[in-house]
């Protein structure tokens, strides 16, 4: 029987468990913090935004930076595949506004406890609060990973290493970048990582009265040196610290490089992208005028 040691308890690492573990495999699932799925359970504000029904190129459409690149992992594992392989675990689902599909519980942590419990069906040895450091190569091949501060502490015997740490994204959830100096510790080439999707932090201090505050259909333009770089149509929120919602999350890829760069970066605001300056001032004045006694 192949033995499969997986780095990293996310979405993706236990999914990965599950599909080894179907396929006779010997399986090790080593997450470095204390539960599995932390990151999961916050998804979709706690409902857990498991995937999109759109068609692939629609979801490549709205990748940001090269989406292109995971075509032929779409075509192989789409999203109705994903749908089928939740309801198997016993997660049913629904399709929402969007084409976004959460489970019908709206609870992520139903999402979590179905694959931890299909894991423990199918015999997967799961070990928290285990943190690799680095993966182990023997005469050109890998035979295991090396965990924790003390050199010398190793699982090893393994046919196979799977590498799911996620990103250098939330490191309250353990996404804190070790795959990175993993992946690269073993000859991988590793870009610079920058923010993609994130809400933005601004200079100007009167967003803290706008916390909460959250708008619809409005335009907003990212701009550098004076100069209009992209727009996005939608919904954004105000925060204590800056903006966030769909649209800004859209625009942060964009601005994190042109930052990186050093450049000036600026967010214009049209609250009403759908009318003229002329039929604004007309609803404007109309409006003063119905509730005049407010």
């Amino acid at each position: 029987m192949r033995r499969v040691i997986i780095i990293g308890g996310g979405a993706a690492g236990m999914m990965a468990a599950i599909k080894a573990a179907e396929n006779n495999s010997s399986v090790l699932l080593l997450e470095k913090t204390n539960h599995l799925g932390k990151k999961l359970s916050i998804t979709g504000k706690g409902r857990c935004n498991i995937t999109n029904a759109a068609d692939i190129p629609e979801i490549i459409k709205n990748i940001p930076g090269n989406g292109k690149f995971l075509n032929s992992v779409l075509r192989a594992f789409d999203s109705s595949d994903v749908i089928i392989f939740f309801e198997s675990i016993g997660v049913k689902t629904k399709i929402e506004r969007g084409r976004r599909v959460f489970p019908l519980s709206d609870n992520a942590h139903e999402v979590v406890n179905a694959l931890i419990n299909k894991m423990t069906e199918l015999g997967v040895e799961i070990r928290t609060n285990t943190r690799v450091t680095d993966i182990l190569v023997k005469a050109g091949r890998v035979i295991g990973v090396e965990v924790g501060n003390k050199a010398g502490n190793k699982f090893e015997n393994a046919d196979a290493v799977i590498l799911t740490t996620g990103g250098a994204s939330y490191p309250a959830t353990g996404s804190t970048g070790d795959g990175f100096k993993i992946a690269q510790k073993l000859g991988h080439t590793v870009t610079e990582i920058l923010p993609a999707l994130v809400p933005l932090e601004t200079e100007e201090n009167f967003v803290k009265d706008l916390q909460g505050l959250s708008l619809r259909n409005v335009k907003v333009t990212l701009l550098s040196d004076d100069k209009r770089i992209a727009d996005e149509f939608g919904e954004m929120l105000f925060t204590h610290f800056g903006v966030s919602g769909p649209v800004i999350l859209t625009l942060s890829r964009k601005a994190a490089f042109l930052l990186n760069e050093g450049k000036t970066v600026e967010l214009s605001i049209n609250l009403k992208p759908a009318l003229t300056p002329e039929q604004l001032e007309a609803r404007v004045l109309r409006d003063f005028e119905k509730f005049k006694r407010k």
